[in-house]
């Protein structure tokens, strides 16, 4: 049986991984203006230079059901016998109750609410992978996926707020607190939403080192199977703290990814995370 493991752009991996773990994807829209480009188009230093430019935030476009159907159809004329599409948290965007009124059209796609973001998503979407290839059933797949969810320990450090207070997400009295201090607060995704977690502060690196301590011991039961860095363009440096704090921790396979346009246009410059799934791991 041939079953599609499906994302959006929001997963936040290169093409390259797309391609090794055989994933789909569709991607959302970004308006930088007036114009309209694909995620996947143009990079988060577009974003970055639209910003600095236009005062303003890009806005990003969920996928609709009319978009999901021709997109499912698609996949389908590929030759696909099932497709699994694990979307973007349902309290973070309407993407996936567009993509689940798509897919009452059809018995042979499921829809899975990741309640996660970025590469969260990217750890479902390669245990879905794993079960695929070992011939489990699309809803044996969905199961042992959605039984998982809870487990994704998805957070941030966000090196501004500006992002965050241009795009109403934080009041201008924290925002003017968080710069006077140079605070670099934490997010972390819980139950599908972002909400505030420690504060650092700091250089990059200091804050790096502190966020990543304190989220292996308080995430302490981790499946060390597989971990990524993912970040908005954040220095080597900051990144290499990260990388070796996974290392030190036993994960195997870690991957460093950049993320997309959508996500780059809520977090702004230099934010980073380390994502990984905390329940010990697998024998799946």
């Amino acid at each position: 049986m041939k079953i599609a493991i499906s994302v959006e752009s929001t997963v936040d991996l290169s093409k390259e991984l797309l391609k090794q773990y055989n994933l789909e994807m569709i991607p959302f829209t970004v308006l930088l203006g007036e114009t309209s480009y694909l995620d996947g188009d143009i990079t988060s230093q577009d974003i970055f230079d639209f910003v600095a430019k236009e005062k303003i935030l890009p806005k990003t476009s969920a996928i609709n059901d009319f978009q999901y159907r021709e997109y499912f159809d698609g996949l389908l004329a590929k030759g696909y016998d099932a497709i699994i599409h694990i979307s973007l948290s349902s309290e973070i965007s309407s993407s996936f109750s567009h993509g689940e009124l798509a897919s009452t059209k059809y018995d042979n796609v499921y829809m899975i609410d990741s309640k996660s973001l970025s590469t969260g998503i990217a750890l479902l979407a390669i245990y879905a992978c794993k079960l695929r290839d070992k011939g489990l059933r699309p809803q044996e797949i969905v199961d042992k996926v959605k039984a998982r969810i809870p487990y994704v320990q998805a957070s941030f450090v966000i090196q501004t707020l500006e992002y965050l207070h241009k795009g109403g997400r934080c009041s201008g009295l924290l925002r003017f607190g968080a710069t006077i201090l140079r605070i670099k607060p934490q997010i972390i995704v819980s139950d599908g939403k972002m909400a505030p977690a420690k504060k650092y502060i700091g250089r990059k690196t200091q804050v790096i080192s502190g966020y990543c301590k304190d989220t292996l011991e308080q995430f302490a039961n981790p499946d060390l199977s597989v971990a990524f860095v993912t970040h908005t363009q954040a220095t080597p440096e900051m990144v290499a703290v990260a990388i070796e704090a996974l290392k030190e921790r036993g994960f195997k396979t870690i991957y460093e990814t950049t993320a997309g346009a959508t996500i780059t246009s809520h977090c702004g410059p230099q934010t980073l995370g380390i994502l990984f799934i905390n329940d010990g791991g697998t024998e799946d």
